[in-house]
């Protein structure tokens, strides 16, 4: 006898695997570090480097273009030549993951690095999306470079936020831009300027 169409779809709901989110799945540490001397030390730097699956050497490289310093890998730690806070690194970290490991299309962070004819790919194993990666620039602006609140600048767009906010640099400072994308200069406002963070509405 044939079953029914409910009860046909109540076996195939019952087989479906609950679905959980790319954050559920991805869960990273918070930075551990501190500044020693002239330098700041990144403990747990290959952890974070293994939970995303990328090779240390690229996230080295990136974070240290980002912050416009030197460094090196020190067995499991990173050390970066200046003093940096803390929860600047962190900002630096969650960017990346942003930028390298989360796919845009289905948010999973099943994802990895390929190249196609000298381009850089993100590739998702989970959707089979892929994308561009844009390579960052060394930061140019100074380290003294200090953002005040009601300040017009002009900023360069090098990503997007998890929540699709454009994300730039001003010297060490990340910039938030609602509704930029990737590749655009704008003029923005500053209208809050929250430790590292400065946040902006178009001018």
């Amino acid at each position: 006898m044939t079953e029914s169409y409910e009860s046909l779809l109540h076996k195939a709901y019952a087989n479906v695997g609950e679905i959980t989110e790319a954050q559920d799945r991805l869960v990273v540490p918070e930075v551990k570090g501190y500044i020693e001397g002239k330098t700041t030390v990144f403990e747990n730097f290959s952890e974070i480097a293994s939970i995303t699956r990328r090779d240390p050497d690229h996230l080295m490289k990136t974070m240290l273009g980002e912050l416009g310093t030197a460094g090196k890998i020190d067995g499991n730690r990173a050390i970066f030549n200046g003093k940096f806070e803390i929860h600047l690194i962190n900002s630096l970290v969650r960017n990346y993951i942003d930028d390298y490991v989360i796919c845009s299309e289905c948010g999973k962070p099943d994802t990895r690095l390929v190249k196609d004819d000298r381009v850089l790919l993100l590739r998702c194993e989970a959707c089979g999306g892929h994308r561009p990666v844009r390579k960052r620039r060394a930061r140019t602006e100074p380290v003294s470079s200090t953002p005040e609140q009601g300040q017009i600048i002009d900023i360069e767009i090098e990503s997007l936020s998890r929540r699709g906010d454009g994300v730039g640099k001003i010297g060490r400072y990340i910039v938030y831009v609602a509704g930029a994308k990737p590749g655009q200069t704008i003029k923005v406002r500053i209208t809050k300027v929250a430790g590292q963070v400065v946040f902006t509405e178009r001018a």
